[in-house]
């Protein structure tokens, strides 16, 4: 396999800088784990692949890897296999997916596991992990440790598939992260004007002492899909709006930037990986919607992000 770069770019970067896209070909919705010196990123079904992984030593160069999930579970149909994330649960790691119900015809969440961090992860379920029929079925999932080591499982009934309202939702895993404990929680839904009929794609963090929840709202399709975050007070909420206007936005460069996945590096620097269409290019497959990374500030308890941009930026400190 080959690295992908960008070949948008009429200038090579410095040996210390990166240009923007940092993966040039469709890679939606990333989910990102790191395994000894190895960032593994997860990405929607493209082509033939259910779910894409790419890996890297430093999260601005990436190389393609083998389908993480050749064979979906036996409740799922294939060909919408979106937005997968990857945690490690004791020696074993947990893929948590999106696809189609045979049973409901809704997107609902899957639960897979693998021996090694780029699988292949097999789903033994007869049955989606989180399926919300009654309003548009379930969609973006987010696992989530906390400091005392719970795991909880983050996600969205995908309302605006249908009519139904969107919140994004939280609930307990249990501790091999196979099943959910007590009722899922509402933490919060689309209240401005920015958001249009849908949030999504959440993220929840820690740090200091606060929990943030980053999300993506809006057409994911043109222009108006943009980020922002809330403040939750544990990863079950209550979580506060913090964005009375985006976090991150289009530019003449990236056009609907979104579906996060927050970084902290070893060396303690704050990143984010999304994905974004190129001018020009909203609403194709290739190339897409491809890889971004933009550096995250905290401005004491305050995310700032820089704006998507394609102008040289010095490559993350990934190793302390």
């Amino acid at each position: 396999m080959t690295t992908h770069q960008s070949s948008t770019q009429a200038a090579a970067p410095l040996a210390n800088e990166f240009r923007n896209p940092v993966y040039d070909s469709d890679f939606p919705d990333p989910g990102v784990i790191l395994v000894g010196k190895t960032y593994y990123a997860f990405g929607t079904n493209s082509g033939n692949t259910n779910v894409q992984v790419l890996t890297s030593p430093d999260l601005v160069h990436w190389t393609p890897k083998p389908d993480a999930l050749p064979q979906l579970g036996s409740w799922a149909v294939g060909g919408n296999t979106w937005a997968p994330e990857v945690i490690e649960i004791g020696n074993r790691f947990h893929l948590y997916y999106v696809a189609r119900s045979g049973a409901h015809n809704v997107q609902c969440i899957g639960h897979a596991t693998s021996d090694t961090p780029g699988g292949p992860y097999t789903d033994g379920a007869d049955a989606p992990l989180v399926c919300q029929a009654s309003i548009g079925g379930s969609i973006d999932p987010n696992p989530f440790r906390d400091r005392d080591g719970k795991l909880y499982l983050i996600w969205k009934n995908d309302g605006n598939c249908c009519g139904s309202s969107v919140y994004l939702w939280a609930q307990q895993l249990s501790d091999d992260g196979s099943s959910l404990i007590g009722s899922p929680r509402k933490l919060m839904t689309n209240t401005k004007s920015w958001q249009g009929n849908l949030v999504e794609a959440p993220e929840m963090v820690a740090h200091g002492d606060d929990y943030y929840l980053f999300y993506s709202a809006n057409a994911y399709s043109d222009e108006r899909y943009a980020m922002g975050y809330a403040e939750c007070t544990s990863p079950l909420g209550p979580c506060t709006d913090r964005s009375d206007q985006p976090l991150v936005h289009s530019t003449g460069v990236a056009i609907g930037p979104g579906h996060c996945f927050v970084i902290e590096t070893p060396a303690g620097e704050w990143w984010l990986l999304f994905h974004a269409w190129s001018p020009g290019s909203v609403g194709s497959v290739q190339p897409g919607r491809q890889l971004w990374l933009q550096r995250l500030h905290w401005d004491g308890d305050t995310p700032r992000v820089d704006a998507p941009s394609a102008a040289p930026q010095p490559v993350p400190h990934v190793w302390s």
